[in-house]
């Protein structure tokens, strides 16, 4: 089993962490306030500057839920002070990405355009240099949601293995697949 829940999570400078009676941790930062509520089996306390989470029982459950909760709360308190980044790019002949305020256009080999509405809590911006393929850049103190955000760019245009087009991560890896074996002749 894993042993992070053991682990406390330190407070930066900044940044307040509170828990209410009904058990739900709200961490204010410079970047934003997130609320997570914990289940009553962990027991969180604050301390000096660190969070400590204590389970009631050593059950399976329970140490699972253990490090659950001790690993997001350590990315709310990262995501309040520092935030999170996600970098996009669209690979393929005609890709294009641009945003209008909280509206991002893609333009991913589809007859039309699609249009894609980012959630007020991340902010998007579009980079498209010559010679290098079109960038998204997400930020957000939330890092479940700049993810699953990212995730659904990502899923309108998933990478494939033959040519390697489509909406990839930043320093991601397509692990190519070759072609027929007629046409290398």
């Amino acid at each position: 089993m894993s042993r992070i829940g053991n682990f406390p999570v330190d407070i930066p400078k900044g940044v307040t962490v509170t828990v209410s009676d009904d058990n739900i941790v709200t961490v204010k930062g410079p970047k934003g306030e997130l609320q997570e509520a914990v289940n009553p089996v962990i027991k969180v306390n604050i301390e000096e500057d660190q969070v400590k989470l204590t389970r009631e029982n050593d059950q399976k459950s329970s140490k699972s839920l253990h490090g659950l909760y001790r690993a997001l709360i350590n990315n709310m308190v990262i995501g309040v002070s520092e935030g999170y980044k996600i970098i996009q790019e669209l690979v393929g002949v005609g890709y294009k990405a641009s945003h209008n305020g909280q509206i991002l256009e893609l333009a991913l080999g589809y007859s039309h355009g699609i249009f894609f509405e980012i959630p007020k809590e991340v902010k998007v911006e579009t980079v498209t240099e010559r010679g290098k393929n079109p960038t998204i850049i997400l930020e957000s103190h939330d890092k479940q949601l700049v993810g699953q955000v990212a995730a659904k760019i990502r899923s309108m245009r998933k990478p494939e293995p033959y040519k390697g087009k489509g909406v990839i991560y930043k320093g991601e890896i397509i692990r190519r697949k070759a072609g027929k074996a007629a046409a290398a002749k």
